[in-house]
């Protein structure tokens, strides 16, 4: 991985986080629906329900938010170093012209 762009790395990271994320919101969800099947009214066994649409609901948003997150930050990473290349190509040009044009004599006047 030493050899890997950090784009890269960033939004495996950002995968990783946002599997993590889904799979603790799907065990919440499982347990509050778990509540309602054995809530003994109806009121109780709505607001689990409810909670249990609610926790999806804000994981899936985090999730998205998240994934915007790491876009950015990976695309910004990513414009960066493009810059810094071709800024380092530009002055290693510019170097080379002026050692380039410091070499070239002048010739000797005949006369």
């Amino acid at each position: 991985m030493a050899d890997a762009d950090l784009d890269v790395v960033i939004r495996q990271l950002a995968r990783q986080q946002q599997k993590s994320l889904m799979a603790a919101a799907k065990k919440r969800r499982d347990r509050h629906n778990t509540l309602a099947a054995k809530a003994k009214d109806k009121p109780a066994r709505d607001r689990c329900r409810q909670l249990a649409r609610d926790t999806m609901e804000h994981a899936t948003a985090a999730i998205r938010r998240l994934q915007i997150s790491a876009d950015n930050a990976a695309d910004s990473y990513a414009r960066s170093m493009r810059q810094a290349v071709a800024a380092a190509d530009a002055a290693a040009a510019a170097t080379k012209e002026a050692a380039k044009k410091k070499t070239v004599k002048k010739k000797p006047a005949e006369g």
